[in-house]
Formats: structure tokens, sequence, C-alpha cells
């Protein structure tokens, strides 16, 4: 997959970014049903939910409800972020999960001379997938990719505030030709879709991308019916760790697209950067020089780098958390408030003397916002860092060998970056420890996710 920025991977710079298509600012809708056995239905019913554009608050369309790229009008997200990362990362993932498709095979597991014994892998059945609005479009290929590949069918539910690309994409499947019923797209709120398919006795696996408060209801929900398996992309409070002897300019570069990117609307979000002493001032000034030269404004502007928040509650919490960070005595750099009153923008905001105990130091903000805290000794940082409930991502930049590999093992996160940030790969597993959730998606290790290991042993005569 790309990386947010092409700078902080390999030190190369980013593609040069293409131009606009034909405008798309009025781009009609075409499929806003339930897409079921490769069909359009309306819901049972009757009900309806409006989608909105976060950018302008005004309403796309009604998509029909079910219970029991349109990708930048829907989410808000750069267009070009939205074309250069997310379409870019589905189509790297499709093309990896095609090349196993033929290649998921058991093992022969010696015993004695009386016994053969082998393992075969066979798929779980039907697979559930619950999908976030923050990268609709890719955390449903992330799940739809191995699933398939595993010989699984799905049932789908999209994020309600962004399902259009979902859907579009049920289009795309009747189109090439996939069989009716292999992969079903079921719009909805999750306490009606969303529970329905946690619940229901007849899917055999549920993957979940979201809240770790979500994410526990489902898998209440999924135990309490049929056991079904879990897995559970969660939030994630990450530290980004900064030493005295780094590339200060790369290290700037990449915890600030760390804390920004995509509205800092991600689970990988570098929301708590840890600066050595002796280069914190520095450090501070760069970056707050960095957040001031951020361009905000239409997502359809080739130089927009950030565009609005998904929606009001959202909107409305980060500010909420700003406000919070002033009052326990953080200092505010710059930012801190909303762009214009029209449309959901919040301006790129950055606290420094940030201490552990505030909220904006715990709490998962998923909005623009950088905290800054200072460390002395590898010791401390480390034991700081571990301090959350969280284990998603870490990070750590460095030219010392030594120091980066203490960190990469001290950290209980599942993915630990040196010296770059947000570096996903469809070739590499992602997930996370403690309440960010448990399994893997991508890689080969999150075919494991969706495949029953039957063991075969036969008697010799």
């Amino acid at each position: 997959m790309t990386t947010t920025n092409g700078t902080c991977e390999n030190g190369q710079p980013e593609a040069k970014m293409p131009p606009l298509p034909h405008p798309i600012r009025n781009l009609p809708v075409k499929y806003s049903k339930i897409f079921i056995n490769n069909e359009w239905h309306e819901s049972k019913s009757g009900k309806k939910f409006a989608t909105h554009n976060p950018s302008t608050n005004e309403k796309i369309c009604d998509v029909e409800e079910g219970d029991k790229t349109l990708e930048t009008m829907d989410t808000g997200k750069p267009f070009l972020h939205a074309f250069l990362i997310d379409l870019e990362g589905c189509i790297k993932t499709l093309r990896y999960y095609a090349g196993w498709a033929d290649k998921i095979q058991g093992r022969t597991i010696p015993i004695d001379d009386s016994f053969v014994c082998f393992t075969m892998h066979e798929p779980i059945g039907v697979c559930g997938a619950i999908t976030p609005w923050n990268f609709p479009l890719l955390m449903l290929v992330w799940k739809m990719a191995p699933a398939l590949c595993c010989g699984n069918t799905l049932v789908i539910k999209p994020a309600e505030q962004t399902p259009l690309t979902s859907l579009y994409i049920g289009s795309l499947i009747k189109e090439v030709g996939f069989p009716p019923g292999v992969v079903n797209i079921v719009p909805g709120y999750g306490p009606k879709a969303g529970a329905a398919i946690s619940s229901h006795p007849d899917i055999d696996k549920v993957a979940f991308t979201g809240s770790t408060e979500v994410g526990k209801l489902i898998k209440e929900a999924a135990s309490k019916s049929n056991l079904k398996r879990v897995t559970l992309e969660l939030g994630g409070k990450n530290p980004c760790i900064v030493f005295a002897d780094c590339d200060l300019e790369l290290a700037v570069e990449c915890a600030h697209q760390g804390a920004f990117f995509n509205q800092g609307q991600c689970c990988t979000a570098a929301s708590r950067v840890f600066v050595e002493e002796k280069i914190y001032q520095e450090f501070v000034r760069r970056s707050v020089d960095s957040a001031k030269k951020r361009l905000l404004g239409d997502p359809l502007d080739a130089k927009t780098e950030q565009g609005p928040q998904i929606d009001r509650a959202q909107f409305d919490k980060v500010l909420g958390l700003i406000e919070s960070g002033k009052k326990e005595g953080a200092k505010l750099e710059c930012g801190g408030a909303a762009l214009t009153e029209k449309g959901l923008f919040i301006k790129p905001t950055v606290f420094s003397d940030v201490t552990d105990g505030m909220r904006i130091a715990k709490e998962e903000i998923f909005g623009p916002v950088q905290s800054i805290m200072k460390f002395k000794s590898i010791e401390d940082v480390i034991k700081r860092a571990n301090n959350t409930q969280y284990g998603l991502t870490a990070a750590v930049f460095t030219k010392s060998l030594d120091k980066a590999m203490t960190i990469a093992s001290s950290m209980q996160s599942g993915t630990v970056w040196i010296n770059c940030y947000n570096a996903l790969h469809a070739q590499a597993p992602f997930g996370g420890f403690k309440m960010s959730g448990n399994g893997r998606e991508l890689g080969e290790y999150s075919l494991a996710e969706y495949t029953e290991v039957k063991t075969v042993t036969i008697k010799l005569s």
C-alpha cells in the first residue's frame, strides 16, 4: 500500500499527483439500495436514511436502510488522498489476495509408520464485515479480498455515514460476473443492521473495524449467538517517539502527517508525540510551522491537504477535547478552533507541554490534534508509551539501531515503525494488542482468520 507520505517510508519523494478528472462535484449517485443476490432491493421496512457531504453539510441522497469515487463526497477527504492512497491500496490488496487464491494449502504431519496425517484449510462459510467511515472503501477491501480468496461468502454493512462507495462495489461485483449471493451489501445503522450481523446464527464469522466500545458489543453478541469467530481492529492512542539523534526534518514531517492525515481520523494517528528534551523546543517550533502551512478547503481542489470532519458529532467531540486541553494546562501553539461556519473544518491544532494525565493524552481524539510531550530517558519513554489501554501502532525516530530495536521489542503494539509512519502494505499483517483488538488483517496471517483447519488421519494396514 501507499504510505501517507512517501518520504517517510523510503526517503523518496511522493509520486506526482495526477490532475483531477472531469468535474465530479455533482456526480450522480446511481446505487443507493440494498445489494443482495446481485440485485438491488428496497428495505422491507420502507425506511431510508440520508448521507451528507461534510464539506457543505448538504444531503447527497437517501439510502435504503437495512435492519433485522464517491469517496470524496461521502467522507470529505481530499480527492487526491482518496485516489492515490485509498484506491491504490484497494488495487494492491486485491491483486495480492488474488495471488493467494490457489496457494491456500494444508500440511502433512509425521506421526508414525501406522498413520498418514494431513490438514486441510476450508472456508469458514458466511462472513460478516462491518466497516468504518474513515476508510470505507479500503477497509471493505481489506476484509473482502481475503474472505473471498479463501472461498467464503460475505454480508457487508458499511458505516451509515459513508455507504456510497460500498454500494458502488456491489455494481462492480455484478458486472464482473460474481455468482448471486457471494457478496451482499446491507447499509444501515449499527444497532440494527450491525447487531443483526453480529447475532445472526447463520453468520459464521465477523470482521469489524471501529471503536473499542462497539467492538465489545459485537464480541458479546457473537458469543451469545453461535460463538462465531470475531476479528476486531479497534482504536489507538499511538506513541511516536523522537530521539535527539534522529533526522529531525524527517521526524517532524512524519509526525505531522501521522497526526493530521485524513483529518486526524485514523486509528493509527500519531496522537502522542514523545520528544527527547534536548530537541523538544526545536521540534515544537517546526511542528507548529508545518501545521500553520497545512491547506484546508474544498476536498475536490488538488491543493487541499485537509478536508472536514465526517459529521457534526465528531466535529463537536474534537472541539470538546481541544477545550479540555486548554483547561487542563496544555499550551495551545496553533489552531484550536473551527475554520468557518460552513462545513465541518477544524484548524490543525498543536499542543505542547502536554502531560500524561490530560484527556488529550489519554483519549482517542480522531481529529486534527497533535499533542507533543517531553521525555528524558529511554526507560522513561517506554514506560509512558505503554501506559495506555490501547496497543495498535508505535513509531520511533533515531539513527541508533540499538535504540530502535529496544523500542521495537518493548512496545506493546501490533505494529512498530522505525524512521517512517503509516507504512502499510498488503503483504504485512496489521492489528492490535490489548484494547486495540485481536486478529490480523492483511498479509498471509489474515488467511487464518477466514479458514477452518481440518485434520485428516488415515490408518494404514
